[in-house]
């Protein structure tokens, strides 16, 4: 696998489980002799509701809720076999969302 590059992407709403899954993957690269860059923190994409709470008439009267997805990404470069083995069995937390891409 030379002069190849593995990007991962992780997305997730708690910046903890991403964090913590992160770092287990960049142990893991660093285990099997690959040189890893990041996690490098991408922006944090907030999406905010507004609900009304009065059914009829208080039209003031209205709540707030927002979502937060916050996203990592990482490359692996110069990933031997052992490292994309090690990846494959990594278990990592369910509410973490994982693309891979070779380049």
């Amino acid at each position: 696998m030379a002069d190849q590059k593995i990007r991962i992407r992780l997305k997730a709403f708690d910046h903890r489980l991403i964090d913590r899954s992160a770092s287990e993957i960049v142990e893991t690269a660093k285990r099997t002799g690959a040189t890893v860059l990041g996690p490098i923190p991408l922006p944090t994409k907030i999406e905010r509701y507004t609900i009304l709470v009065s059914p009829h008439a208080d039209k003031d009267a209205r709540d707030q809720y927002e979502t937060r997805i916050h996203k990592r990404v990482m490359d692996i470069v110069d990933p031997n076999d052992k490292t994309v083995d090690a990846l494959m069995k990594l278990d990592l937390a369910a509410g973490v969302d994982v693309q891979i891409k070779l380049h």
